[in-house]
């Protein structure tokens, strides 16, 4: 998303030594393997009725906070609290369903609690993998390192 929780636009300049601007080529290519695809900008549920036994879904929600610091629920002006993170999951019930491949990625809250069960709950059919992911945002160095996150697929 291009905006922040005030609905301002909010993508940073970076800092690039020799920023490749134009990447003809690049562009050409994307441009080919784009060419028969639907580009969706809107509500997660906008999706069911393109879903079928021949579709792939890849799901990467805000995640769930692991800590009341960690409070990034949105990517934008519109909060993903547990409501939204509920109202998701019946909606990967109802893709899986439709018979599409589907793989959702969240927050592992055992990271903090392990007797949260939170997802575990809402995904309890399907395959629930918890993978390593290394994280460098902290302003403590002892606090950065691997935490894990869910990886669940219907597959």
């Amino acid at each position: 998303n291009l905006v922040n929780k005030k609905g301002k636009f909010n993508v940073p300049c970076g800092k690039y030594k020799n920023p490749l601007i134009l990447d003809e080529k690049n562009l050409l290519n994307v441009s080919r393997i784009l060419k028969d695809v639907k580009i969706l900008n809107d509500d997660f549920e906008i999706i069911g009725k393109y879903v079928d036994e021949y579709t792939f879904v890849y799901l990467d929600p805000p995640y769930r906070p692991l800590n009341t610091t960690s409070s990034f629920t949105s990517y934008n002006e519109f909060a993903f609290a547990d409501s939204e993170q509920i109202r998701l999951a019946e909606f990967y019930h109802e893709l899986d369903r439709k018979g599409g491949k589907l793989m959702l990625s969240n927050s592992d809250p055992k990271n903090m609690d392990k007797n949260d069960d939170f997802f575990d709950k809402l995904y309890k059919e399907f395959n629930i993998h918890r993978v390593e992911a290394r994280r460098n945002i902290n302003s403590r160095a002892e606090k950065r390192g691997c935490v894990s996150e869910l990886l669940i697929l219907n597959y």
